[in-house]
């Protein structure tokens, strides 16, 4: 068995497959609830504390959905991030445009800024710099074209934002598959994100995916567009889903 001091812990390496240790000078961006330990003179701060102190720092995130999930860890010493035992995997983005699945993101260099993408549940990363991601299992890098399921995509660099595509055949000779897609609950089997032209493409190895309560303030953020007739008929809907729910 090792055991780790502050000395022997690695340097902006992986402690093991589900743990990684930053070598903090500085300042991080970290995920709430990411942190699992830390050594020498390491504080957390809310992103918002350094929109009047530090602007700048501030700036880099650019996310009103995510920002209240993010503290910026500041100081010299060692973090070590984990999530949930799943697999951590580090990348090093040099002058790239990398989306990601946003509850997968567990830090990123401050050198890297962060966006809001058009992609429900996802955002972007831009500039160089090391980031952070959890996987339920080994990431797997696709070439386009291809189409992904959904719930197994964990991010894309350097392509286009994918389409949607819909399998019409599947539902329509699968009645429960009609059922499904018209309460809003899809499967891989029916939609598909398809993916062209050039770049990379990130899977897990799992149709895994976290619940992330981002998703729930990103549609009351968009709710306000419905007529009181639509947002009476999306209610109805929401709660026939959700009487369909295992308890």
């Amino acid at each position: 068995m090792d055991t780790f001091s502050a000395a022997s812990l690695p340097s902006g390496d992986n402690v093991n497959p589900y743990a990684f240790c930053v070598d903090l000078q500085g300042e991080w961006f970290v995920k709430k609830g990411a942190m699992i330990a830390h050594y020498g003179s390491v504080t957390f701060e809310a992103v918002t504390a350094f929109a009047s102190t530090r602007a700048y720092l501030a700036s880099r995130f650019s996310s009103p959905v995510y920002v209240q999930d993010w503290v910026v860890a500041s100081g010299t010493g060692k973090v070590l991030l984990a999530d949930r035992g799943f697999d951590v995997n580090s990348f090093d983005l040099d002058d790239g445009n990398l989306t990601v699945r946003a509850h997968n993101l567990l830090g990123f260099a401050p050198t890297l800024e962060l966006k809001q993408s058009i992609v429900p549940g996802f955002v972007c990363l831009l500039g160089s710099g090391t980031f952070l991601a959890s996987s339920n299992g080994p990431v797997i890098f696709v070439e386009p074209p291809f189409r992904a399921d959904p719930e197994a995509l964990l991010g894309w660099a350097d392509c286009p934002t994918p389409a949607v595509h819909y399998d019409t055949e599947w539902m329509s000779a699968s009645l429960a598959g009609m059922l499904q897609g018209a309460l809003g609950r899809e499967s891989g089997e029916e939609r598909q994100y398809a993916f062209v032209g050039t770049g990379t493409v990130l899977l897990q190895s799992s149709e895994v995916v976290r619940e992330d309560p981002a998703l729930l303030r990103l549609v009351e953020q968009q709710s306000h567009q419905l007529s009181p007739a639509q947002a009476g008929g999306l209610g109805h809907r929401l709660v026939a889903r959700a009487q369909q729910s295992p308890a």
